[in-house]
């Protein structure tokens, strides 16, 4: 069966029975099935919302990246930009359009993929839209809140402070290059929502933003906002074992696949000259954190790589 025999309203049915085998938390007032969801945040909070899109040809291909992959890495994304500003989810939107002849079994893979991710973050799916299109869109809003007045932002880095990123940099863009460039959605980021919650906390977090379309490009987005410079180094970043050798298998420069290679969704986030060092903040932020360089006055300089400009992923 297909789509167009589906129907859109048989469509919302099988993803909100879907939705609603992985159970409602008590903030959500009102979930799937009205005008609009409607979710109680707790007092003393601020709402963050975010919207990511992933699409057809663009960001993944039918013909090689497996459906229930594709659902993933849509609610992904949106969530680790929740993860950037310090917020707990309360809820995930996802507007859904795709042509007539869509096989059923390929959206309710999508919808098992998006619910694997919203049921691990602990972030329900509350709603969204259906929607006859040429080619297949997920368009994915986050919902999530933050203590007031409390939200990590990109405008918050200052002179001295240090730079940090928490896990292990180039697995996306490894992973891509191994299978031969053909899948798109080969590796699915695990949004770091914990360890933003944790800055968020800190009186000693500076800026924060998540990696999503490469180091050297999502810095200079923090550089700018804050109106700083930075200095960092390429041998301080965070690479899995054997990494260098991966990449020359790959044909890829490892020193630029770490810097632009995008797709990583790792945070990149600066602490204050007198915040705890890199062994405390693992242990209060739950991950692997690797300090790569300072907050100066002016300008970018990268230590081990040729320039590289400050471009990362671009969608024009």
């Amino acid at each position: 069966m297909d789509l167009s025999r589906l129907s859109e309203f048989g469509w919302i049915e099988r993803i909100r029975r879907a939705a609603a085998r992985k159970g409602v938390p008590r903030h959500v007032v009102v979930g799937i099935g009205d005008d609009a969801a409607v979710l109680r945040p707790r007092k003393e909070e601020d709402v963050v919302v975010s919207t990511d899109a992933l699409v057809e040809d663009a960001h993944f291909r039918w013909r090689t990246d497996p459906a229930r992959q594709v659902g993933r890495r849509a609610v992904a994304a949106s969530l680790s930009d929740l993860a950037a500003m310090g917020a707990r989810p309360l809820g995930v939107t996802v507007a859904f359009a795709g042509p007539g002849d869509l096989p059923v079994k390929r959206l309710d893979a999508v919808t098992a993929g998006l619910l694997d991710v919203c049921s691990a973050c602990e972030a329900p799916l509350v709603g969204g839209n259906v929607a006859r299109a040429r080619r297949t869109s997920l368009t994915v809003t986050a919902v999530g809140a933050v203590g007031r007045g409390r939200a990590l932002r990109r405008d918050a880095a200052r002179r001295g402070d240090r730079i940090l990123v928490t896990g292990r940099l180039g697995e996306s863009a490894l992973a891509r290059a191994r299978a031969g460039r053909v899948g798109r959605v080969m590796h699915v980021p695990e949004p770091r929502l914990a360890a933003g919650q944790a800055l968020a906390r800190a009186s000693w977090a500076g800026a924060c933003i998540d990696l999503s379309d490469g180091l050297v490009g999502d810095l200079g987005h923090v550089l700018e906002a804050s109106q700083v410079g930075a200095r960092v180094a390429v041998a301080q970043f965070p690479r899995r074992k054997g990494f260098e050798a991966a990449c020359r298998r790959a044909h890829l420069d490892p020193a630029r696949t770490l810097l632009a290679g995008g797709e990583d969704y790792e945070l990149l986030f600066t602490v204050r000259p007198g915040a705890p060092s890199v062994a405390v903040l693992e242990r209060r932020l739950g991950i692997a954190v690797s300090e790569i360089g300072t907050i100066v006055a002016r300008g970018l300089r990268i230590e081990g790589a040729t320039a590289t400009g400050r471009s990362g992923f671009r969608h024009f």
